[in-house]
């Protein structure tokens, strides 16, 4: 939210898709830190890695409230962990993963390794799989589909997000100090963004390419 009076704000002076993002941030306000943050877990359209620092440096500048945006954080994270967590209760593991693969940038293998993990570890996979990118939120459908007790799930997943959360959102205020690192983090953030989902697309293709290969050796 905008401070009444204020004419600009932080956000306005970042650029690229990290602007984009604290933009978006700033003008949806706390609840938006929320929804966000269940979107990512569900599907992720920004990752957590961008919007939560963003967020905190928004509330060292004044224009969020530090301990709202955590709690809608959490909030949103551990909504978009138990959607997943129903889904995989109701339809089961293996449906489950055959409606996500298909989402893009998401892969079958991605499931199958938050199934092993989750299988190696129990309980503690959802509280350290919290903190672990690739993990994080796909660790709920097999707890789901195991149907792990509710209230275990609930308490693991609430903790390991806080802990996660915290970090990210205080390191956000740390940047808030000095403003001329909001803008050095800004802009090295972006290329990393870009990187990784020109990486993301290459390896896509790539693997498809290497898939399609056995089936036409097998014709």
């Amino acid at each position: 939210m905008r401070i009444p009076g204020a004419t600009s704000s932080p956000a306005d002076e970042l650029t690229g898709i990290v602007g984009f993002a604290a933009q978006a941030i700033d003008s949806l306000g706390e609840w938006g830190v929320g929804l966000f943050t269940f979107l990512e877990t569900v599907f992720p359209p920004i990752p957590s890695e961008v919007i939560l620092p963003l967020a905190g440096f928004l509330t060292r500048q004044g224009s969020l409230n530090l301990a709202l945006v955590f709690v809608t954080s959490t909030l949103g994270a551990y909504l978009g962990a138990l959607a997943l967590y129903f889904l995989g209760a109701k339809v089961g593991l293996e449906r489950s993963i055959r409606w996500l693969s298909k989402l893009p940038l998401v892969d079958r293998e991605d499931f199958e390794r938050a199934d092993v993990w989750f299988r190696r570890h129990g309980r503690s996979a959802i509280f350290f799989g919290r903190l672990l990118p690739g993990v994080r939120s796909l660790i709920s459908l097999p707890a789901g589909a195991e149907r792990m007790h509710l209230g275990t799930f609930s308490i693991f997943t609430i903790a390991g997000t806080a802990v996660w959360n915290s970090a990210l959102i205080g390191f956000g205020v740390l940047l808030g100090r000095q403003y001329a690192m909001v803008e050095q983090y800004s802009r090295y953030l972006n290329y990393a963004v870009y990187a990784a989902l020109a990486i993301c697309v290459v390896w896509l293709v790539v693997r498809h390419i290497r898939r399609g290969k056995p089936a036409q050796d097998r014709q």
